[in-house]
């Protein structure tokens, strides 16, 4: 479904950096994860109305956001010293991770893209995750320029559920998911808590509530909907 650049008489709320309309940061209680989150996002990612990277940020209290093409390395990114070792980077690829372990949402690789054979002793080393945050040409533009990434675990998903996005954003394969979808899935499952997915999960739902909301007050003619928000999609 083709989308809408949001208006530019929509004020933007400065936490989350979407129009006023889809704002949902009210409704945002910060949870104290064990597994730390760094998102890294491609510069050219300007899906305002429907990204999701921020958002996930917002959820957690050991979370932080970079916009960028490139970094020295994972310590400069964090600002400590940090074993890469124990950090795992989200990068499907060409990878089919459901062939690979089936039954598994998640599936750490070597190297040479093939599943490592004692998942559950790798999975409970990991402190800290990298997700790539813009389109699947952006990510593999991501990876390749920071070849430090090779120094950490790398991790794919097989999602049980597509992207909860459905038509509004289209992805090229099953297992691509929204940003806050893919962060829910990992710490839930690295943590073993499930109240982290169902809080970003959530979040997540407010938000594509919002967004449908505005498309449809806005598909109306002008004299009916002249008092509301303009649309930000």
């Amino acid at each position: 479904m083709e989308q809408q650049a949001p208006s530019a008489g929509d004020e933007v709320c400065p936490r989350c950096g979407k129009p006023a309309p889809l704002c949902v940061c009210a409704g945002i209680a910060p949870l104290d994860n064990r597994v730390e989150l760094l998102i890294l996002q491609h510069p050219q990612e300007q899906d305002v109305a429907l990204g999701t990277a921020r958002l996930a940020v917002l959820h957690l209290k050991r979370a932080s956001l970079r916009i960028g093409l490139s970094w020295p390395s994972l310590a400069k990114l964090l600002g400590r010293s940090v074993d890469p070792r124990h950090w795992a980077v989200l990068y499907l690829g060409s990878t089919r991770p459901a062939e690979l372990a089936p039954g598994r949402e998640i599936v750490l690789l070597d190297r040479k893209g093939a599943a490592l054979p004692d998942q559950e002793a790798a999975l409970a080393e990991i402190e800290g995750v990298i997700l790539l945050d813009g389109s699947w040409s952006q990510a593999k533009a991501l990876w390749w320029r920071n070849p430090w990434m090779l120094k950490c675990r790398r991790v794919a998903l097989a999602p049980r559920h597509p992207s909860r996005y459905g038509k509004l954003r289209r992805e090229p394969r099953r297992e691509g998911l929204a940003t806050i979808e893919a962060a829910a899935l990992l710490l839930s499952r690295l943590e073993a808590r499930p109240e982290i997915e169902r809080a970003l999960l959530a979040g997540f739902d407010r938000l594509l509530e919002r967004y449908r909301a505005e498309r449809r007050a806005t598909s109306q003619p002008a004299s009916a909907s002249s008092s509301g928000p303009s649309s930000p999609s």
